[in-house]
């Protein structure tokens, strides 16, 4: 049996009497007994939950001994007799079906009169037991598991269907993962370090909270195209066609997105002149620029020449039409 069937089991059993029972005596199963030693009784964490939210005390029964729980046992026979096996040959083509059947099954079970003495099972319990029992909570208990897992390097955790972030300094620790219905919650020593509302059915992509992310997971998911070509444009023509030629070719400009980031960290290495030069002299050599041919051409030294600077070694004077034009009266042969 499930965790979740087994809390929800009690969920149910409690709405129907509309009331709660003083004390909770289960079978040693594991989804409501961790241990059951001679001087102690660890509870599974979840099933401590539901009793602490229905206000019952848990008393599970001693080991080998079945003795301790003939009733529960003796009306399992009878719920399989009169329930299961009455409607073992019909066919049903819906789960409300079944539902509806056992419940009608139900009702004319605890109606039937005793065998040995007056009335039945349902006006036992109302004349006898009702009176006994605890009032039900204002709000009905959501049943929660428990797991504990330890964070994966891509800070998500998962509750075996869909995976949900945690913060990523959590990366390679031990967590507990309280899994209801509706929400995921994620505890660290105590405290509580992330929620989700659950998804009911998988999905392909992740949940992430930005908040969860590192700065350069954050920083990626604000790139898109048109920043990119004006940043490349700032810088020159041959960087705004290498950037161009990332976005457009393949089946979407995502696609381009993680080549584009790259040479924005060439120019941040290399400055933006060095940067344009190289684009330029790849471009020259080929139609199909890569962020490894940029990258290698910036390795190897062969940036951009500097500007040609004004040469004063033959005109140290500043005349710039030479003597034989004044020597001759100005007709320089």
């Amino acid at each position: 049996m499930k965790l979740e069937n087994w809390l929800l089991s009690h969920v149910h059993a409690y709405n129907y009497f509309g009331g709660v029972t003083r004390l909770l005596i289960p079978d040693n199963l594991k989804a409501s007994v961790t241990s059951n030693t001679r001087y102690d009784t660890v509870l599974n964490r979840s099933y401590q939950e539901l009793a602490e939210h229905y206000g019952t005390a848990v008393v599970p029964a001693r080991v080998r001994h079945p003795r301790d729980k003939s009733l529960a046992e003796g009306t399992v026979k009878y719920a399989s007799t009169w329930i299961i096996a009455a409607l073992r040959n019909q066919k049903f083509f819906s789960l409300n079906e079944v539902k509806q059947a056992v419940s009608e099954r139900l009702v004319e079970f605890n109606s039937r009169s005793f065998q040995k003495r007056q009335g039945s099972r349902r006006s036992a319990y109302l004349d006898e037991e009702q009176a006994f029992m605890l009032p039900l909570p204002h709000s009905m208990y959501e049943p929660a598991v428990w797991t504990q897992m330890k964070v994966s390097s891509d800070y998500l955790v998962s509750d075996g269907k869909n995976k949900y972030s945690v913060p990523f300094d959590m990366i390679g620790e031990e967590v507990q993962v309280r899994l209801t219905l509706l929400i995921v919650e994620v505890f660290f020593n105590g405290s509580r370090v992330a929620a989700h509302q659950r998804k009911a059915t998988t999905e392909r992509e992740p949940v992430v909270n930005p908040e969860h992310m590192p700065p350069e997971h954050r920083k990626y998911l604000s790139y898109n195209s048109d920043d990119f070509t004006s940043w490349a444009q700032a810088i020159g023509s041959s960087t705004t066609c290498v950037v161009r030629y990332f976005l457009s070719s393949g089946n979407a400009p995502e696609q381009g997105y993680k080549a584009c980031a790259s040479l924005t960290k060439l120019f941040e290495r290399y400055g933006g002149r060095h940067l344009e030069y190289a684009c330029t002299q790849v471009l020259a050599c080929s139609s199909s620029p890569s962020i490894r041919n940029i990258g290698t051409f910036l390795k190897s030294r062969k940036h951009a020449p500097k500007a040609k600077a004004i040469d004063d070694s033959q005109n140290r004077y500043g005349i710039t039409r030479g003597a034989g034009y004044f020597g001759k009266g100005g007709d320089a042969k």
